[in-house]
């Protein structure tokens, strides 16, 4: 549950889940649940956008506009697989844990979410299937900075949607399609990577949070768009600056 509300809010689901597993007191050696469950995730936005996505894939051969769509997702989606394949073994031995670290990203991207809703650049992209392929590219890399734990995928990539000039709601649905491939490919990079940590037993664990975080990300979906639409993004703003108190709080007191 934790993972599919957090997801696709621009909070970290990552640090979330981390931060319930010391709460909980779940021992997931290698991170196996955490990172096989975001599939669940990625399955939510297939299923809340299928039409969108079907109509795309059939337009391939023959609809510009499809094939500029299926463009700037890769576009966007490059840096971080590139990103992800120097740098992923060295954030999981020294950042993944650290609650420092992520408290410390919570705040600072709390930040930095209100001076970009303050002070960012007049929106000219209204719908995301306008996004251009610089514009796509901005935030392609904007997504990089997700490798650090509390940073929040979406919350990288929303920032850089505001920065790359597209309205509220155009930059949370590139987010949200943008996750696609970006979490595909952290499975697919997972599944290889921990194969021979799976058992019967965490196959049941897996199944049961997929399913799960598949049900939480199709309802949170299209509340957040709403939710953007009226009051913007200052709200998750706050909350990660509090959090991210907290947490530290939590580490100096020895909760954490």
């Amino acid at each position: 549950m934790v993972q599919g509300l957090t997801e696709f809010l621009p909070v970290s689901s990552t640090a979330h889940l981390l931060v319930s597993e010391r709460l909980l007191g779940y021992d997931d050696p290698g991170s196996v649940f955490t990172e096989m469950i975001q599939l669940g995730s990625m399955f939510a936005i297939l299923w809340l956008y299928r039409e969108k996505i079907i109509a795309v894939v059939r337009g391939l051969p023959s609809d510009r506009a499809a094939r500029h769509f299926a463009l700037m997702l890769f576009v966007a989606f490059v840096p971080a697989i590139v990103a992800g394949l120097l740098l992923s073994g060295w954030v999981e031995r020294v950042l993944h844990k650290s609650i420092p670290v992520m408290a410390t990203a919570f705040i600072v991207g709390g930040v930095v979410m209100l001076l970009v809703e303050r002070f960012r650049p007049t929106p000219t992209v209204t719908r995301v299937d306008d996004t251009s392929i610089p514009h796509a590219a901005g935030i392609g890399l904007a997504q990089v900075l997700a490798l650090v734990p509390g940073v929040s995928r979406s919350g990288a990539t929303i920032v850089g949607g505001l920065l790359m000039r597209l309205e509220r709601p155009a930059a949370a649905e590139f987010s949200f399609f943008l996750a696609m491939p970006t979490l595909a490919a952290a499975f697919a990079h997972s599944a290889i990577e921990l194969r021979h940590q799976m058992t019967p037993d965490r196959f049941a664990d897996i199944a049961i949070g997929f399913v799960t975080a598949f049900v939480a990300s199709v309802i949170v979906v299209r509340p957040f768009l709403s939710f953007v639409r009226r009051s913007g993004f200052r709200l998750f703003a706050w909350y990660r600056i509090v959090a991210g108190a907290l947490l530290l709080a939590g580490v100096a007191a020895g909760y954490l």
